[in-house]
């Protein structure tokens, strides 16, 4: 496994993104436990306090929780909680910058939509 897709982004947010990307794909199912930060560690070969730091950040948004002595497991919502969170931030972001890209090069709105729908057209 590679957490090299964003070598920009901290290690331990990646951690965090990598284990949001099992849920969505259901290898992590709700309630069910997740890898430790030793776990992570080793499957990463990284030190285990950037693993744990990745999962604190998982913990503190409530899609995982903590069961005292039996480690980290995957909250109910939390994958309705993940898309949520990337419709919200990814996704308007993107848009964001596609809509400023599409100002400068003085492309229209109604030309941006077409656009959208092609490249949607082109998904299928």
């Amino acid at each position: 496994m590679d957490l090299n897709s964003d070598s920009t982004k901290p290690i331990y947010i990646r951690i965090a993104e990598w284990i949001e990307n099992e849920i969505i794909a259901d290898r992590f199912q709700s309630d069910e436990k997740v890898h430790s930060q030793y776990q992570l560690a080793d499957l990463f070969n990284i030190n285990p306090a950037t693993a744990a730091k990745g999962l604190t950040i998982l913990v503190e948004q409530q899609i995982l929780y903590k069961r005292r002595g039996l480690g980290m497991f995957v909250a109910l919502e939390a994958k309705s909680m993940i898309l949520e969170k990337r419709r919200n931030e990814t996704l308007t972001q993107m848009a964001m910058e596609l809509v400023l890209e599409a100002r400068r090069l003085s492309v229209t709105e109604e030309e941006l939509i077409q656009l959208i729908k092609k490249c949607e057209g082109e998904q299928k």
